[in-house]
């Protein structure tokens, strides 16, 4: 594994309980958001809902990304990859140290 590649498997592992909790915002964002618009859409039938649907859509979409991220960082905790062996190396788990 490379050098780069190393900064980067480190950064995404620091980074995963801010995947957790952005994809947890990002869900709880969604539902807030689909509740308002279906009370908006009871009390006047005539509301536009088409556009906010996508907008809901699109925060569930952002939401799955952060969860996938998330489980990225975490096979990659499991892999050793924070551990660099030789340059352009296999990648080395901890037991074989």
């Amino acid at each position: 594994m490379t050098e780069p590649d190393s900064r980067f498997a480190d950064r995404a592992i620091r980074r995963r309980p801010l995947f957790l909790a952005l994809s947890r915002i990002g869900i709880a964002v969604a539902l807030l958001l689909a509740g308002y618009y279906a009370y908006r859409r009871y009390e006047d039938p005539h509301f536009p809902i088409g556009v906010r649907v996508a907008l809901v859509t699109l925060i569930l979409l952002n939401a799955r990304q952060n969860l996938r991220q998330y489980k990225f960082a975490t096979l990659l905790m499991g892999t050793g990859t924070n551990k660099v062996g030789k340059l352009s190396g296999p990648v080395r788990n901890s037991s074989q140290d």
